[in-house]
């Protein structure tokens, strides 16, 4: 069996359009431009190049931008204020402080401050508890964004069995706390789980997420099962001296013999996090002002 090659990349693009049209209905139905704010504290080169992606992503969508850079030195009582003031401006609809902060400032303490229902990246206590007892939740992004990979290429979950390799609190929990909504058998699995592969082995839907490249071999998947790899590892590239590649935590070839289908690394999980980043706006822009939110976008 060769698995199918499920395209993130051109997935994300597909969701970028409905985010522009649903857009422009707001604009032009209600007078209603969705807003993204993005805080920045300090010059972590990474941050400033995904600050750029999503001030480009968000224009490109037709939103509004609102993108705050603040020196490294900024204290906590400076970033809470602004963050209260985007809390208070009708014409911001999601705010997001990018992370990593600099050392003196605490990352729970920041998400806390942002308004749940402003907080895109669904991060904050209240929307983790939202989506856990089946509220109106603004979800992590990368979870929705396989959420939308898996629904698009396998239909109804319902009825599957699915193991989660990984707990964190960005990804596994949320991810977990999704596929339960969607009726699945959800099994949230980590690097101490007894006879890990063996669990694994049982899935229908294997999404890994542990952070350790290439630890899932081919011999751990269901035949025919679908594969949603969320790790990121950068390592030096074998045949190009002085440059990486990014690995998944799935051994890509041997994986891909077995399922049914994949997402690769690049070009699959990653191309979704800020295109559910938009679709998070709209969304939270619509329930700000007693619209329905679009069903395509939400979880």
């Amino acid at each position: 069996m060769t698995a199918k090659i499920i395209d993130g990349k051109a997935f994300a693009a597909r969701i970028r359009g409905e985010v522009a049209h649903h857009v422009a209905r707001l604009k032009a139905d209600h007078g209603l431009t969705p807003g993204l704010a993005v805080v920045l504290v300090g010059e972590d080169p990474a941050s400033e190049v995904y600050v750029g992606h999503k001030r480009k992503a968000t224009v490109e969508a037709g939103m509004t931008s609102f993108e705050h850079r603040l020196p490294a030195e900024t204290s906590e009582a400076e970033l809470f204020s602004l963050i209260d003031r985007l809390n208070a401006d009708p014409a911001v609809h999601g705010i997001l402080c990018q992370f990593p902060v600099p050392a003196h400032l605490d990352e729970r303490r920041t998400v806390a401050r942002i308004d749940p229902a402003k907080d895109v990246d669904g991060l904050s206590v209240t929307n983790a508890g939202l989506l856990a007892t089946g509220g109106d939740a603004l979800v992590s992004c990368t979870p929705l964004g396989c959420l939308m990979l898996l629904r698009d290429q396998m239909g109804d979950l319902t009825g599957r069995e699915a193991v989660v390799i990984g707990r964190s609190n960005l990804f596994g929990k949320p991810m977990a706390q999704l596929l339960l909504r969607e009726n699945c058998t959800v099994t949230m699995a980590h690097s101490r789980t007894a006879d890990l592969p063996d669990v694994c082995r049982r899935a229908d839907i294997l999404v890994a997420a542990v952070g350790r490249a290439e630890m899932v071999q081919g011999d751990w998947v269901k035949p025919g099962a679908t594969v949603i790899d969320v790790g990121i590892t950068r390592v030096p590239h074998p045949d190009r001296p002085g440059k990486t590649k990014l690995l998944g935590d799935c051994d890509f070839d041997s994986c891909a013999a077995v399922a049914g289908a994949i997402t690769p690394v690049p070009g699959g999980v990653g191309p979704m996090t800020i295109a559910c980043l938009l679709a998070n706006t709209v969304t939270a822009a619509c329930r700000a002002t007693g619209l329905d939110a679009p069903a395509g976008l939400t979880a």
